[in-house]
């Protein structure tokens, strides 16, 4: 049988569909949590019947999948990119929490939602982006330990530790970001690479 040929018109006006379903999950699971949310919620916010929306996703488990990986899409090329560049590790410590902190910027609920509610994911998926997170942790770690063999951070410092904590303040930013009028992303992702380098940086090391 021969194929009738896609038109190319009606296939961007499926992606175009499927990308605005997938902003208006990521806008609900963002404001009432996976569980409080249904797809009924997603529905109302586009302002169409329930059923069409299976077409895009057979579930709401599925639509959170989605989110999820949007989410998180990015983020260790990002931060591999900023460490294969020249410069010091404070520079790259700077770099990487501009980084981090960058998808806010246009993509923020789907930030917040892979934070706060990839717990909800099935095993297999919520494993596989764990590996994700794990390796973004690996890179700050690493850029940490860099800094303390050129004498360039405290050498009591536990790179591991402090990775995990430079993360969590990062992370906490999506929860408020939105709330913070007066506050740009790159304002926001300077003072607290301030804060930490001021923080790590060996006794008597120059600016």
């Amino acid at each position: 049988m021969k194929r009738l040929p896609v038109r190319p018109k009606a296939s961007r006006n499926r992606r175009r569909r499927a990308a605005e379903i997938i902003d208006a999950a990521a806008q609900v699971f963002a404001r009432r949590g996976f569980h409080g949310a249904s797809t009924q919620d997603i529905a109302d916010v586009l302002g169409v019947r329930q059923a069409s929306l299976y077409y895009y996703f057979p579930s709401k488990e599925d639509a959170l999948e989605m989110v999820c990986a949007r989410g998180v899409e990015g983020f260790v090329e990002a931060a591999i990119s900023v460490t294969e560049a020249r410069g010091t590790a404070s520079d790259k410590l700077r770099g990487l929490i501009a980084s981090h902190l960058s998808p806010l910027r246009d993509r923020g609920d789907y930030v917040k939602v892979f934070l706060n509610e990839r717990r909800h994911l099935p095993t297999e998926s919520r494993r596989r982006i764990g590996r994700l997170s794990r390796a973004i942790e690996r890179i700050f770690e690493d850029v940490l330990r860099a800094g303390i063999r050129s004498r360039e951070f405290r050498g009591d410092l536990d790179p591991r530790l402090a990775a995990l904590a430079i993360l969590g303040m990062a992370n906490s930013v999506a929860t408020w970001y939105c709330k913070e009028l007066n506050a740009s992303v790159d304002r926001v992702a300077a003072t607290f690479a301030a804060l930490v380098i001021d923080g790590i940086r060996r006794k008597g090391r120059r600016r």
